[in-house]
């Protein structure tokens, strides 16, 4: 980004005539702007910020800047906890210093299963990975943008036992989200990884058929 388009992006943000603000913006760099500041708003306020020009809907729509926003807004004072019901999920803050009521949002399940049914193995960076119960699929859940993907393959990979199998989340360094499954079947153990960026499985040698 050029620095004269940068300087005209910073000014749409503030009321002219404010001399010294525009002043004190103009002397920011670009890392401090986006890793100090954009970087703290919450995701409408980032929404709003893609608005401002086109550089910054550029900048704030790369996946380095959506994998930074995530880890931030991750932190202890922002986390939640997620109580499943009947269709119905209830988002509750999970704050220490807050003494107060419990204020929750409430947002539908997205996909089709029994909600007693419906189990949180892991979750890392927002995202969740569920086992449905009565069918073994897993499915990786955002519920801030209530976007789902089924993992399930035809050769029964993505099928979750419980006290048999293991589940991980975690994101490698080309920015992939992966899923982790450890498979324990007559004392022998197999590990699969389901990568988000290519949609597919495979199996790696790490513990290959160790027994357990």
């Amino acid at each position: 980004m050029s620095t004269n388009n940068l300087q005209s992006c910073k000014r749409k943000m503030f009321l002219h005539g404010h001399g010294r603000q525009s002043t004190s913006i103009d002397d920011l760099g670009l890392d401090i702007l986006v890793y100090e500041i954009l970087i703290r708003l919450p995701a409408k306020g980032v929404g709003r910020s893609k608005c401002v020009c086109k550089e910054w809907l550029s900048l704030l729509s790369t996946r380095h800047f959506a994998m930074m926003h995530c880890r931030h807004i991750s932190t202890s004072y922002n986390q939640k906890f997620i109580a499943i019901g009947s269709r119905l999920c209830s988002v509750f803050p999970l704050s220490c210093e807050d003494s107060g009521p419990l204020l929750n949002s409430r947002i539908l399940l997205p996909f089709e299963a029994p909600w007693n049914k419906v189990n949180i193995l892991t979750s890392f960076e927002g995202l969740l990975c569920v086992c449905f119960r009565n069918t073994g699929k897993l499915v990786i859940w955002n519920p801030l943008t209530r976007a789902f993907k089924e993992v399930f393959s035809s050769n029964s990979r993505g099928l979750y036992k419980p006290n048999l199998d293991a589940i991980g989340l975690y994101v490698d360094k080309t920015d992939d989200y992966k899923l982790l499954r450890i498979k324990r079947r007559r004392g022998r153990m197999w590990v699969h990884v389901y990568s988000s960026m290519f949609d597919s499985w495979h199996k790696t040698n790490f513990a290959n058929k160790l027994r357990c």
